[in-house]
C-alpha cells in the first residue's frame, strides 16, 4: 500500500465527501495557506435538490452535476482525489483507501447520509429513495415504463395498477415528486393511443400529522391543497407496514388497508453514511439512531479536536436541543465555519461554537406553485414558485449549469414538454419478472376472493378521500 505524504510543511486538511458540506468547505479554505485534498467516490458534485427533476424527466444529471476538478481548477492548494476512504486511522492521523492510506493534521468527515427502511431492508429495491444520479435513473426508468406498459396492458385491473404510484414519505422530496409526477401526467395525455393518462393515482402516504412538516402549518395545509389540485391523495398519521408482490399495506390507527401499485417510491427517513460506523468504531464517538454522529459545539467528535463531522452525517443538538435537518443549508454553512475555524486555530484562535442561521424551507409543488416559509416571510402560489427559482439557481454550483437549468426550465413552462424522457439503466425491462408478476395477478383477478381485492379497494379509497372536505 501506497503512504502519500505532502512535500511541504503547510497544514494539510483532508476532506471525505464532495456534498455541499465537502464542498463549501474546500471553497472556502481555496485561497487558505494550507494544503487540501478532497476525497469523493464520485468525480462530480451533486445538486440533490433538483434529482426529483431528473426522475421526472425535466433535467438530464448532467444539468445538476458539476465536475470536482473542474470547480477546484483554479484553487491552486486544493488536490481532488477519486476514491473510496474504507476506514480511518485517528491516533497515526491517516485516512485509509484500497490502494493508499494519506496523512492529515485536521479531517473534514462529509459523506452525507443514505436512505432508511426502519429495518425493513428488504423494501429497497421494492421502494427505491432518491438520493444518487442512479436512484433518480431508476426512478425515471421506472415511472416511464409503468406508462409504457400500461399502454400495452388490455386488462384493466392491471392497468390500473400501473398507472397508481405511492410515493411514502411526504417532506420536501416526496412533495415535490408527487407533484411533479401529477404534472406529467398531464403533460403526457396526447402521447399515448391506449391510455388515458390524466386517470393516473398518486398516492403520497405520510407517517405524521403534517405533510412538510418542518414547515408552518398554513403552508403545510396550502401545500396539501395543492397536490389535491393536481389529483394528489395525500395520508397522514399513516405508516407503512408492509411492501410485497406491488402491494402497499399501510396503517392508520386500527384501519388497516392495501393499496395496488407497480410503482413504489421511498422518502421517508434517511440514516447516516457508514462511515458514521467507522467513526465510532475508531473513535468511540456516539451514534444516534439513525447512524448520524453526534458532534460537539464546534462540529468536531469528543476527544478529537481535528475531526470534524458536518452536514448529514453529523448531529448537532446544541442550538434548540434538536438535531438540524439534512438540508443543503445547514451544510453549506457547516462547510463555511470549519473552514474559517482552521484558520483562525492556525492563528492561535478561535471562534465562538457554530450556530445555523435558518433561512427557512421552501417546496415545489407544481407550474406556478410553490411555499416558501422565511423567517420573516412566509410565501405562497406564484410569488413562492418565482423565489423557489431564483433560491435553487443562486445555489447550483457553476454559471453555465445555471444558464442551462434556466433554459430547460423557460422551455419546459412554454412547452410543457420534458426533454429527458429517457428510460435508461437497466437495458431490458426484465421481461419475465414482468410476465410472472402480471400472470399472478391476473390470476387473483380471475379468481377473486371474498374480500375486495387492493384495486377495488384503490378505487373506493381514493373516492372517499377525494369526497372529504379539507
Amino acid at each position: 500500500m501506497v503512504v502519500v505524504h505532502e512535500n511541504n510543511a503547510l497544514h494539510h486538511v483532508v476532506i471525505i465527501g464532495g456534498g455541499f458540506g465537502g464542498l463549501y468547505t474546500a471553497k472556502t479554505l481555496a485561497k487558505a495557506n494550507v494544503n487540501v485534498t478532497l476525497i469523493d467516490k464520485r468525480n462530480f458534485h451533486l445538486f440533490q435538490p433538483l434529482l426529483y427533476q431528473v426522475a421526472t424527466g425535466t433535467l438530464s444529471p448532467s444539468d445538476i452535476s458539476s465536475p470536482l476538478r473542474a470547480v477546484f481548477r483554479k484553487s491552486k492548494n486544493t488536490k481532488v482525489l477519486l476514491g473510496e476512504v474504507n476506514d480511518i486511522d485517528p491516533e497515526a492521523q491517516e485516512v485509509i483507501l484500497d490502494d493508499r492510506t494519506i496523512p492529515y493534521d485536521t479531517l473534514v468527515v462529509a459523506t452525507g447520509a443514505n436512505h432508511f427502511y426502519y429495518g425493513r431492508d428488504n423494501w429497497r429495491p421494492l421502494a427505491p429513495g432518491l438520493k444518487t444520479v442512479e436512484d433518480a435513473i431508476e426512478i425515471r426508468r421506472r415511472i416511464f415504463s409503468a406508462f409504457e406498459a400500461a399502454e400495452k396492458e388490455t386488462n384493466p385491473e392491471l392497468r390500473r395498477a400501473w398507472l397508481t404510484f405511492v410515493i411514502v414519505g411526504a417532506g420536501p422530496t416526496g412533495v415535490e415528486l408527487a407533484g411533479a409526477i401529477a404534472e406529467l401526467a398531464k403533460t403526457l395525455t396526447e402521447d399515448f393511443r391506449n391510455i388515458d393518462t390524466s386517470e393516473t393515482k398518486i398516492l403520497l402516504l405520510q407517517g405524521g400529522e403534517h405533510i412538510l412538516p418542518h414547515m408552518a402549518p398554513q403552508l403545510s395545509k396550502v401545500a396539501k391543497v395543492s397536490l389535491q389540485k393536481l389529483g394528489v391523495v395525500t395520508q397522514t398519521n399513516t405508516r407503512v407496514t408492509n411492501i410485497e408482490n406491488d402491494i402497499v399495506t399501510f396503517k392508520q390507527g386500527d384501519k388497516v388497508q392495501e393499496i395496488a401499485s407497480k410503482t413504489i417510491l421511498w422518502a421517508a427517513g434517511v440514516k447516516g453514511s457508514s462511515m458514521g460506523q467507522v467513526l465510532a468504531n475508531r473513535t468511540g464517538v456516539e451514534c444516534d439512531r439513525s447512524g448520524r454522529v453526534i458532534v460537539e459545539p464546534d462540529l468536531t467528535i469528543k476527544g478529537y479536536k481535528n475531526i470534524f463531522v458536518i452536514g448529514d452525517l453529523g448531529n448537532f443538538s446544541h442550538q434548540d436541543g434538536k438535531p438540524l435537518p439534512g438540508v443543503a443549508p445547514v451544510a453549506k454553512q457547516e462547510g463555511e465555519y470549519v473552514a474559517k475555524l482552521i484558520q483562525k486555530r492556525l492563528q492561535g484562535q478561535t471562534l465562538p461554537q457554530f450556530r445555523y442561521n435558518d433561512v427557512g424551507s421552501l417546496a415545489m409543488i407544481g407550474k406556478n406553485l410553490a411555499v416558501v416559509d422565511l423567517s420573516f416571510i412566509k410565501l405562497q402560489g406564484f410569488l413562492g414558485w418565482i423565489f423557489w427559482l431564483v433560491v435553487h439557481i443562486y445555489f447550483l454550483i457553476e454559471f453555465d449549469t445555471k444558464l442551462v437549468v434556466v433554459f430547460q426550465w423557460a422551455w419546459s413552462y412554454i412547452t410543457r414538454n420534458r426533454r429527458s424522457r429517457l428510460i435508461t439503466g437497466r437495458e431490458a425491462l426484465e421481461e419475465a419478472k414482468t410476465v410472472t408478476n402480471s400472470t399472478n395477478l391476473a390470476t387473483k383477478i380471475a379468481n377473486p376472493p371474498t374480500q375486495p381485492t387492493p384495486y377495488s379497494k384503490l378505487q373506493s379509497y381514493t373516492a372517499d378521500i377525494e369526497a372529504a372536505t379539507f
